[in-house]
């Protein structure tokens, strides 16, 4: 396994099961510089509120494993924050309150960056949709008073989901009045929502053309995972590197890419293969890809 001094800032999302620092025992275990977790159960509305001991713990453990040296958080899949607050209130309020409570975990947990997807605006149409995205927002915003950036993510475009074209997060973020706010870019998403990226012209163009949208200073953060859908397909579903329809070289090009090299990366692939454990095959193969493996 290569160094983790001065490599890649390289990793994978990491259970919380049994307490949020656990994250930093099992990246670590794995050879991860960098990890994403869940601070919440992502499953539940109604979660307890963060301790002072779970918090004490997290950084703790931050000081015990200082080779993972990022951690990333990913919001609850619960929160639509494009849904309308006319026909679904409920779902409106407590998407609000949910982004709220994460934003303020991270904060507390010393997490830099907080990962959400926009939403789905179930029927409204994408311009009404990104107008609920930033009243949600900028409604939390206000009341925001921590030092986390929230990240949108870019979408594979599955169902009434927003955020499948560069130009919705533009909007999203040049709409957002007040607070911390990026982009993290998923390849299977961008890839299925049709930005191909399988060789170096292509790709060079997708990040042209991403440049030309938003400016590459607001990407803050990669979900490096390979597609089961073919390009187009708005299909969001993840495969192992070089297993999927993406493909090697592309992961290759975001691995030596020095645009990228301070970046973290983030690995959401399935975890088992045949009784495999992928996180560490995944990751050997990306530090491959790098020329640093």
């Amino acid at each position: 396994m290569t160094s983790r001094t001065g490599g890649p800032l390289l990793g994978c999302h990491v259970s919380a099961a049994g307490g949020v620092h656990r994250a930093f025992e099992r990246g670590d275990a794995i050879g991860c510089t960098a990890i994403q977790v869940f601070t919440r159960n992502q499953r539940q509305w109604n979660v307890p509120p963060l301790g002072r001991a779970e918090i004490d713990r997290f950084h703790q453990a931050s000081r015990q494993y200082p080779g993972v040296k990022v951690v990333l958080a990913h919001g609850s899949y619960l929160m639509n924050l494009a849904a309308d607050p006319r026909d679904r209130e409920e779902i409106t309020r407590r998407s609000a309150e949910t982004l709220l409570d994460e934003l303020n975990r991270c904060s507390a947990l010393g997490i830099s960056y907080l990962i959400i997807h926009p939403g789905s605006h179930g029927g409204l149409g994408v311009h009404r949709g990104i107008e609920n995205v930033l009243s949600c927002i900028n409604a939390v915003m206000e009341r925001f008073t921590g030092a986390t950036t929230l990240l949108i993510e870019t979408t594979s475009g599955q169902g009434t989901g927003i955020g499948y074209r560069f130009e919705h997060l533009r909007d999203i973020i040049q709409g957002v009045c007040g607070g911390m706010i990026g982009a993290c870019m998923d390849t299977c998403h961008i890839f299925s929502a049709g930005y191909d990226i399988r060789n170096t012209r292509r790709f060079r163009r997708t990040l042209r053309e991403f440049d030309r949208v938003l400016g590459l200073h607001q990407l803050k953060a990669l979900h490096l995972n390979d597609s089961k859908g073919t390009l187009g397909s708005h299909v969001d579903r993840h495969m192992h590197i070089g297993r999927g329809e993406i493909g090697t070289l592309a992961f290759s090009l975001f691995m030596r890419d020095e645009r990228f090299a301070s970046m973290p990366k983030i690995l959401e692939t399935p975890k088992r293969l045949e009784g495999r454990d992928m996180d560490r095959e995944n990751l050997e193969l990306l530090r491959t890809l790098s020329g640093k493996g």
